[in-house]
């Protein structure tokens, strides 16, 4: 038997510790858990991705009664920003929550697995890493790529 560990580097980062472009992402996704729809999670979750051409585009978690009818922040603003902008890389995507009280994650929550599938799809179609910022109240992980939180993922190489 071999025995094997993954493990991958990302840095904490408290708010002011950012960029200025990125704090203006991560307040886009804040603003965009507003627009979230979460009757029966009551957890709302919004995205904010900075494309290569400048754009940003945002999305928020809509859920539906019919499970899993609905979809995540992160594949909304994955989906709008490939529909809208095909030939335009998503160079960092913030994601951020809050709770049925208003009251943000304390602790940077993380894409589902679903999402990350996506996330590494959409590095594979650019052919580029996409960065995350993965926000909580107290710090803001930053990670260089998807592919660092789905390591087995399903791609090109398992057909």
């Amino acid at each position: 038997m071999k025995q094997h560990e993954h493990r991958f580097r990302y840095n904490a980062l408290r708010y002011d510790e950012l960029a200025e472009p990125d704090r203006r992402l991560v307040e886009l996704a804040r603003q965009a858990t507003q627009r979230s729809y979460a009757p029966y999670s009551h957890f709302h979750v919004g995205a904010a991705a900075a494309l290569e051409n400048g754009e940003t585009v945002c999305g928020s978690n809509q859920e539906n009664a019919a499970f899993p009818s609905g979809t995540c922040a992160e594949r909304t603003a994955i989906f709008y920003a490939n529909a809208q902008y095909p030939d335009s890389a998503v160079l960092t995507l913030a994601i951020a929550a809050r709770d049925r009280n208003g009251r943000f994650a304390d602790a940077p929550i993380s894409p589902c697995g679903a999402c990350r599938q996506v996330l590494i799809e959409t590095e594979f179609r650019q052919k580029r890493p996409l960065r995350m910022l993965l926000c909580g109240e107290t710090e803001i992980y930053e990670i260089e790529s998807a592919r660092q939180l789905l390591p087995f993922a399903f791609d090109d190489t398992c057909m």
